[in-house]
């Protein structure tokens, strides 16, 4: 393990199995002072990630043998706090979507400018870091089948325990919860969760609705707390009733 500065922002995760690829993003990213590791596949990010704390992880999604949407189902499933950037091909839309899907809090299009990318990872890493966390103040919010605790940036099941969530699927918990009984246009969700690149075609919130509805209904395919208003967007119902 490399770092840049004895105390790093936070330790990234690199997986890419161009070594080329691997090596000019270590160099920039030691270079902003981020702590990194490197892996040439999803094997090795596994080892890696198992064996020390990540706050990042940039995954490309086309590897040989276990792809980059594996490993992200694999780090969002065990490490839920891990945030998650996919590296992708500029023309493979589909795969974007996949990511999303699979609960990755953003994505980058190869050929990148490095620029870019650390622009991404500050964003995502404000997101997710736990002094922004810390500022949001205690509160618990029952939604569903589950309890959101925005302080501590976790939804837990009736058992108590923790249900795997992007930093994106939180964002979108938390805008909907500070608005109980009133309907939010994916324009307005969109800018609360501090995304405003995107176009008028973003499925992006209608993909993480889809996958929340999963995790809080008690009937995913008849949703009583997540509502769809049509021609408006979604509302949160805190009874469901």
């Amino acid at each position: 393990m490399e770092s840049g500065t004895a105390h790093p922002k936070a330790t990234l995760l690199v997986v890419d199995d161009e070594p080329d690829v691997r090596e000019v993003l270590e160099e920039y990213l030691l270079s902003h002072g981020y702590g990194v590791v490197a892996a040439e596949s999803a094997r090795s990010a596994r080892e890696l990630a198992a064996q020390q704390p990540i706050d990042l992880a940039l995954v490309d999604i086309h590897m040989p043998g276990e792809d980059g949407l594996s490993l992200a189902r694999h780090l969002r499933e065990r490490y839920p706090r891990i945030a998650i950037i996919m590296l992708t091909s500029a023309a493979t839309v589909v795969d974007r979507i996949v990511g999303l899907e699979m609960g990755s809090d953003d994505y980058v299009s190869k050929p990148f400018d490095p620029r870019e990318l650390v622009a991404r990872v500050r964003s995502v890493l404000r997101r997710t870091s736990s002094t922004r966390r810390a500022e949001i103040g205690a509160q618990r919010v029952r939604m569903g089948r589950c309890v959101l605790d925005v302080e501590a940036h976790r939804l837990v099941d009736e058992s108590g325990a923790d249900v795997p969530m992007s930093s994106l699927e939180f964002d979108l918990l938390k805008a909907l919860a500070e608005h109980p009984n009133r309907p939010l246009s994916r324009e307005r969700i969109l800018n609360l969760t501090q995304q405003r690149d995107w176009d008028p075609f973003d499925r992006s919130v209608d993909l993480r609705v889809m996958r929340l509805r999963k995790k809080i209904e008690p009937d995913p395919e008849h949703p009583r707390f997540i509502r769809t208003v049509r021609n408006e967007g979604y509302i949160f119902v805190p009874g469901g009733a």
